[in-house]
């Protein structure tokens, strides 16, 4: 027996992160695939016949070994994989696809869970126990349980190799990120860049054995350059590098790893009796169908697009006024919005960061969520980590009842994709009369501390650690039975409601006051401060937005329709992006090849539920606004109806039963400052 197969011997059943070695990992998953296979068998040749309990919710409860170990393997492949994992990586894909594929095809297991399915109404279930019933039928059923044999083999050939080409464009996206640098030598071209930023180029020039300033791809490096460096031609350099990952003439070019998974996906689609990947996939979320999809994002498109084509001249002319700049390109972008906004508020990021020192803004988190659902966090050093800069914490209530454990991972290094996430390593359920609690963790890429400064956060990344928190909260507040309904097991449109209502509260004085401290004299932030950073949130708002439905409406084009006749990825681009586009367009540089949410994460014909979630968390806001943004009763029927119920009901029912209706766009509109 492997320790990746046993039951772990740590405190709170943790990770033993220290006693993993790579090579334990195939043998391990090996192990597991079978004893899941083992635990399926013994349902299907359960001599009795076919019930709730010996059927699904012994099917729910299967494969924990397997879905621990995934968890742990998959976590670190994200956070801090090296040639190992991802070889590791390429090995276990296509067995964990199969093994998918050898449970959702199984006719026999598909003839006991319809047999229990045909007499639901006969059998007094509850609400949790029907969504699992229903959940487990039509997952059979979208799995290819109808199909013959020929089809399931088909079904089979096209899951191994989507699962294969998905990780591939991962590991070039990563590949591509890490093999750009930017080495400043002359002092000169560091104008306007923060002393903060400045510093930490040097140390990573001086950790890569270079002299000079090393900039990169990562976004703490690349983002405070294209915002604040005045050279505009390395400017230009840095954006186009970011816009050409995966899109140039070398091994980790992905465009035809794009075009063979948007294929694959229709094929897939096609086989399940679906028109397209997007009915596949919207047929199991609160937006139901690419027609309502499409539809809301055009709705909000005309909402938006006359607010962003007059902030855009806007800014424009401001360029030109400023410096002469005849036409505005996309690395002059966020440089002159940077500048517009400093002159109309008078905010600069570099005035704000002293007040979030990222120790006191995770702390003005847990004090959020302590005031809004009495849960305390405790750091330890006792649990488990699997690099030395992850931070862990026992999540408690009053009465000292742990919640879950808490983990926390916020710097960039090599091995670390971009971006910020949320996940966990263990979710909650109750099994055999038991309560297990979630071990939930976000995993960030911020500014690192320095030699002479603390890591201190732009207000972006403040919102993001509140953003993940979020997700966190949604993990950790979990109360459900079965393991697959826990959490942020949601429909995908909804899964975001958690995670961007949480960012409200960075805009809140009340919340503010809490953990908005200077890093050196602990001064609370002023007061005129945090109106400008409120009046600043809809700034460019409406070029925000579009850019972000720009993504859905190519996320759409993609998986919307048939995508056989594609075979120019750039031309398709264009197309899909004309009614959106503001900036010349760039012909070396493409969105798709690096377009990690959808062709390497879970977004497919998903893009569109940040939108779809941001209406949600501005209705849910409004509704604390209205009551107080600590009311402890609005906080409980958010906690009993969303946070808590996971999966169990369908979303919309559970919004309902929070908010006492449907959501309105109004609230979002109104915070947009898009609304005339």
């Amino acid at each position: 027996m492997s320790i990746l197969t046993e039951k772990f011997k740590t405190k709170h059943d943790t990770a033993p992160f220290s006693q993993i070695k790579n090579e334990d990992y195939i043998p391990a998953f090996d192990a597991a695939i079978q004893k899941t296979k083992d635990e399926v068998d013994a349902i299907v040749n359960n001599p009795e016949a076919a019930t709730f309990d010996n059927t699904i919710a012994a099917m729910s409860y299967s494969g924990q070994t397997l879905d621990r170990l995934s968890s742990i393997f998959f976590n670190l492949h994200s956070a801090e994989t090296n040639d190992e994992l991802e070889k590791i990586a390429q090995d276990v894909a296509p067995k964990l696809s199969a093994l998918g594929n050898d449970i959702t095809l199984n006719f026999d297991l598909f003839k006991r869970v319809k047999a229990v399915y045909d007499q639901k109404d006969q059998l007094s279930l509850t609400t949790e126990q029907t969504t699992l019933l229903e959940k487990s039928y039509k997952d059979f059923v979208r799995n290819g349980a109808l199909l013959n044999d020929e089809q399931k083999e088909q079904l089979r050939a096209i899951d191994a190799e989507l699962s294969l080409l998905k990780l591939k464009f991962g590991e070039n996206v990563l590949a591509e990120t890490n093999a750009y640098q930017l080495l400043v030598s002359e002092e000169k071209d560091l104008a306007g860049l923060p002393e903060g930023a400045i510093e930490a180029a040097q140390a990573l020039a001086k950790a890569n054995e270079k002299e000079g300033w090393l900039f990169t791809l990562d976004f703490p490096s690349y983002l405070p350059f294209v915002t604040y460096a005045d050279n505009r031609e390395l400017r230009r350099e840095i954006t186009l590098a970011a816009g050409r990952k995966a899109f140039q003439d070398n091994e980790y070019n992905n465009v035809q790893n794009v075009l063979k998974i948007v294929k694959l996906r229709f094929e897939r689609a096609k086989l399940l009796g679906y028109a397209t990947h997007a009915d596949f996939v919207l047929a199991e979320r609160m937006a139901q169908n690419p027609t309502k999809v499409t539809e809301f994002l055009n709705d909000l498109l005309g909402k938006a697009k006359p607010a962003a084509q007059h902030e855009f001249a806007e800014l424009g002319a401001f360029a030109k006024k400023l410096d002469g700049i005849e036409q505005l390109e996309k690395w002059d972008g966020a440089y002159y919005a940077e500048k517009l906004k400093q002159e109309r508020f008078n905010l600069d990021d570099e005035k704000l960061k002293p007040y979030f020192k990222l120790e006191n803004v995770l702390h003005g988190a847990f004090e959020v969520a302590h005031r809004l659902f009495g849960i305390n966090f405790k750091e330890v050093n006792d649990i488990e980590t699997y690099h030395e800069e992850v931070q862990t914490f026992e999540v408690t209530k009053d009465n000292g009842e742990l919640v879950a454990i808490f983990y926390a991972d916020f710097f960039p290094r090599k091995g670390k994709r971009n971006g910020a996430w949320m996940t966990s390593f263990k979710p909650q359920y109750v099994q055999d009369g038991k309560q297990e609690r979630p071990h939930v963790s976000i995993v960030c890429n911020f500014t690192r501390p320095t030699a002479t400064k603390p890591s201190l956060l732009t207000f972006q990344e403040v919102t993001t650690l509140f953003h993940e928190f979020g997700h966190a909260l949604h993990g950790m507040l979990a109360d459900t039975i079965y393991p697959t309904l826990s959490g942020t097991s949601v429909y995908w449109d909804f899964v975001e409601l958690p995670s961007q209502v949480m960012e409200n509260w960075c805009y809140e004085k009340e919340a503010l006051e809490l953990f908005a401290k200077h890093y050196e004299t602990g001064e609370v932030i002023p007061m005129e401060l945090v109106e400008k950073i409120r009046e600043s949130a809809s700034f460019l708002e409406g070029m925000a937005t579009m850019r972000q439905l720009s993504f859905g409406l190519l996320d759409m084009g993609w998986h919307g329709q048939d995508p056989s006749a594609i075979a120019d990825l750039k031309a398709f681009e264009d197309e899909q992006f004309a009614s959106t586009k503001l900036y010349p367009d760039v012909k070396e540089n493409a969105m798709s090849t690096a377009f990690s949410h959808i062709f390497n994460g879970g977004y497919s014909s998903g893009y569109y539920s940040y939108k779809w979630a941001e209406v949600l968390d501005a209705d849910t806001f409004d509704y604390f606004k209205q009551n107080g943004i600590f009311n402890a009763d609005i906080a409980h029927k958010f906690q009993d109806n969303i946070l808590s119920k996971g999966g169990t009901e369908h979303p919309m029912v559970l919004y309902k039963r929070f908010r006492g209706q449907e959501p309105s766009v109004e609230p979002l509109l109104k915070r947009a400052g898009l609304l005339k």
